[in-house]
């Protein structure tokens, strides 16, 4: 059996259909089920069992003889969550109790980390084991996922095999649920659809023109390729960063978005809230080189690639991946 915890949600539903069309059919989602519009990201789903959160620990006490490997996607992902014990226990805590079961029990682990941990940027953004301690990420939910990543890395003992991936900007099919916390492609579609605008962030820093603030935007199609790989590959553990690895800028996404829809560019600019403007990043784009030296060698859907196939094949019709 394949464990995906985050099932439900954004990239763990994503992860079960890849994981299907590649012909691993054994899978268990595990998730809090009780919201009605993120469970139908798992409607049509092969599933050998669903498994509440809450139980996940006896399930796995009971279960583990036959568990191949934990995708531990689950988290609290709120960035405007300012309350430190929500992410205590869901983010740190719950994932220290995972980690310690596969140790016990021998599953290798792969989990979710996050861009978020680098905070600015200022000690750039590579996946180097001897930075993590001196990273500065700029809220709670960033800071919750640098502690578990130094944690993981001070452990003596470790899952035989086990990965951290520092999701950056993700987008694609089935964030449909995710209200204010899904990404810019969706957001920049339905206010597209509403509107025949889009309405981006000024910038406050001379480095950067209006709408040239950059992010490195990763399509989740290419996010659970890379799960897939790390599952079949199983060594060279620790942590990897998982962005495209290009920045490109708000209006480059922008204008994607109005290609794909087939509709004449209408761009304006609104200023940058104050309370967020000390604390919002100009630059982000991972250094891939890590994950590239052991091996991985598909290509990253461009930003215009991505961006056509998610509106194209899933927005436009309201479809799931």
């Amino acid at each position: 059996m394949i464990v995906v915890t985050g099932a439900a949600g954004f990239i763990g539903s994503c992860l079960l259909s890849r994981l299907e069309k590649a012909g691993y059919l054994d899978l268990v989602a595990v998730d809090d089920f009780s919201n009605p519009i993120k469970n139908k990201n798992l409607e049509g789903k092969n599933l050998r069992q669903k498994v509440d959160r809450k139980e996940f620990f006896s399930w796995i006490e009971s279960n583990h003889r036959f568990v191949q490997i934990i995708f531990h996607l689950g988290a609290r992902t709120d960035t405007t969550e300012f309350k430190h014990e929500v992410f205590q226990e869901l983010n740190v805590n719950y994932s220290k109790k995972v980690w310690n079961l596969c140790v016990e029990f021998g599953l290798p682990l792969i989990y979710a980390s996050s861009a978020a941990t680098y905070g600015l940027g200022e000690l750039g953004f590579e996946d180097n084991h001897s930075v993590i301690k001196n990273l500065k990420p700029l809220n709670p939910y960033g800071e919750s996922k640098n502690e578990f990543d130094n944690w993981a890395l001070d452990q003596v003992t470790k899952p035989y095999f086990w990965s951290g991936l520092k999701f950056f900007n993700v987008y694609g099919p089935n964030e449909y649920h995710k209200g204010r916390m899904a990404s810019v492609v969706f957001h920049a579609f339905n206010q597209i659809t509403q509107t025949d605008g889009m309405k981006l962030f000024r910038s406050h820093n001379s480095d950067f023109r209006d709408g040239e603030q950059l992010r490195d935007f990763v399509y989740v199609k290419d996010v659970v390729d890379v799960c897939i790989y790390l599952l079949e590959h199983r060594k060279d553990s620790g942590l990897y960063n998982l962005g495209s690895g290009k920045a490109c800028t708000f209006l480059d996404l922008t204008k994607a978005t109005f290609m794909a829809m087939e509709k004449p560019e209408n761009i304006d600019f609104i200023d940058t809230p104050e309370d967020i403007r000390d604390k919002y990043q100009y630059f982000t784009e991972a250094n891939m080189t890590k994950l590239r030296s052991i091996g991985y060698s598909k290509p990253f859907h461009t930003l215009e690639e991505g961006i056509s196939d998610y509106v194209k094949q899933y927005l436009l019709t309201g479809t799931y991946f």
